[in-house]
């Protein structure tokens, strides 16, 4: 496989270990899906078995993502004091034993506190994943092992639903977590072998405070779009909306004081600098509307499944199927295409193509059919799979080797503040629609708006991957003059 096959001059690890690093990052990766996808579809069981609230039993999901999200850029910074190899050991070494104490919880508080740990753990491979990438692969091959991941991704999304519901069936929710101990084993077992622990030769101060504002600008996030789409027993849609425009107000203060923190900062969390590249900065802004675009579709659908169309919750399940389908079918060639041809024009033809699945989406018809469904879907999941490898290539080759774990962790950031963006945006037109309780063909257009929406948010991001691809060709231009 070319993947692992050396040329002179080539960076990175030889190939027979450059194998087995990727068997490592891709473990781990896919553990962290399968924990995301398969949590929600066993919150109904697990809020039976320990006898709570289905809405108490939500912050089993919700704690996992907000301490995920808090720790992000701490940990994106802390990768080059502690090197690659240190941080991703951790990371694999919390995620699989909190999974053991998650599988052994007899109750809400144990299982929520280990879902805290396990979100630092996971916040802790998450964000030096493809900064590992980058440094055990050569540039030449740098597209095609992020299209792979991105297939793996798709392929463990796609799988969830299905191994969720016959584990839950089968042996019950606490096998959930279980499943998580032998890849975790052997992910360990192989980080341990062959990941470099690469890190900063200098020895700078970590920053605290603005690893502190970073966690409250981020946490404040996570909780916004918590709110819309988890609202608390009793609340009245106004006060759901008050909730999030508070915590949406704390994430904003607490943003712009981060950016004012790492701009004047001596040695600061997340370098500024890296903005200085403009096709960093520009695939950053792209990735970032793009799953504010992502984030309204994921939320959106499922209460056009349930609630207009009638599915149960893992017939809406499967009827995402097609989405990630997609990824599997165009992301490995798209990250391989990335690495011979302009990423940003990959990508925005990718942008386009998801653009258009989504103006089919906002079009569905009131009996609509599975097929329909499921082929208006696929081509969403295509389009946004040939956006998504080139665009990821885009960001980590625009920056030095040596900041690789920074662009890794801001990559995760925008993909976390996007999605949280897109569902606070779309929990937002729903919360508004119930608090005029309208009628059902009234929810079919607040859901039909939000998909509108959604597509607005593409449409931005194609305008916006457009002015990348003038400025590479400017490049071009000047390097022949």
């Amino acid at each position: 496989m070319e993947l692992f096959v050396d040329k002179p001059g080539d960076e990175g690890l030889p190939g027979n270990k450059r194998r087995l690093a990727m068997i490592a990052v891709m473990t781990a990766a896919m553990m962290a899906v399968f924990d995301g996808a398969i949590v929600n579809i066993a919150l109904p069981q697990i809020a039976q078995t320990l006898q709570v609230t289905a809405g108490t039993a939500v912050w089993v999901a919700s704690s996992y993502l907000l301490a995920a999200a808090m720790l992000l850029a701490s940990f994106a910074a802390l990768a080059t004091h502690l090197g690659y190899r240190t941080l991703f050991t951790f990371g694999i070494s919390v995620f699989t034993l909190s999974s053991l104490g998650c599988a052994l919880s007899t109750s809400l508080p144990m299982l929520v506190a280990m879902r805290v740990v396990q979100g630092i753990g996971g916040a802790a491979t998450m964000s030096i994943g493809p900064a590992i990438m980058r440094s055990i692969f050569p540039s030449r091959l740098l597209g095609q092992v992020i299209g792979l991941n991105a297939m793996l991704v798709g392929s463990s999304t796609a799988v969830a639903p299905i191994l969720g519901g016959t584990l839950l069936s089968a042996l019950g929710w606490p096998w959930l977590f279980a499943i998580n101990i032998p890849l975790g084993i052997v992910a360990l077992m192989l980080t341990l072998r062959v990941i470099p622990n690469e890190r900063s030769a200098r020895h700078e101060p970590f920053d605290i405070y603005g690893a502190l504002l970073s966690a409250v600008a981020l946490g404040a996030l996570v909780m916004t779009a918590n709110a819309f789409a988890h609202p608390a027993a009793g609340s009245s849609s106004f006060r759901t909306m008050l909730m999030a425009a508070a915590y949406g107000a704390t994430a904003v203060v607490a943003g712009i004081a981060f950016v004012v923190r790492q701009r004047y900062a001596p040695r600061p969390l997340i370098p500024l600098s890296l903005f200085s590249s403009v096709r960093f900065s520009l695939a950053a802004l792209t990735s970032m509307v793009s799953f504010v675009s992502q984030g309204i579709t994921f939320v959106a659908l499922p209460f056009l499944f349930q609630s207009a169309y009638g599915y149960s919750a893992l017939g809406s399940a499967l009827l995402f199927m097609p989405w990630p389908i997609g990824i599997i079918l165009v992301a490995p060639w798209a990250g391989k295409l990335s690495d011979r041809y302009p990423s940003a024009l990959i990508s925005t033809c990718g942008l386009g193509c998801f653009a258009i699945g989504l103006v089919l989406l906002a079009n569905l018809s009131a009996h609509a059919s599975i097929l329909d469904i499921a082929l208006r879907s696929l081509l969403c999941g295509i389009g946004f799979g040939c956006f998504q490898s080139p665009n990821n290539r885009e960001m980590m080759s625009n920056v030095p080797r040596s900041s690789s774990s920074y662009a890794s962790g801001i990559l995760a950031i925008m993909r976390i503040s996007g999605q949280c963006l897109g569902a606070a945006a779309v929990g937002s037109v729903l919360s508004a629609y119930a608090a005029l309780h309208g009628t059902l063909d009234q929810e079919m257009f607040a859901i039909h708006l939000s998909l509108w929406g959604a597509f607005g948010a593409t449409a931005l991001a194609v305008i916006i991957s457009l002015s990348r691809l003038r400025h590479v060709m400017m490049l071009e231009k000047d390097e022949r003059l």
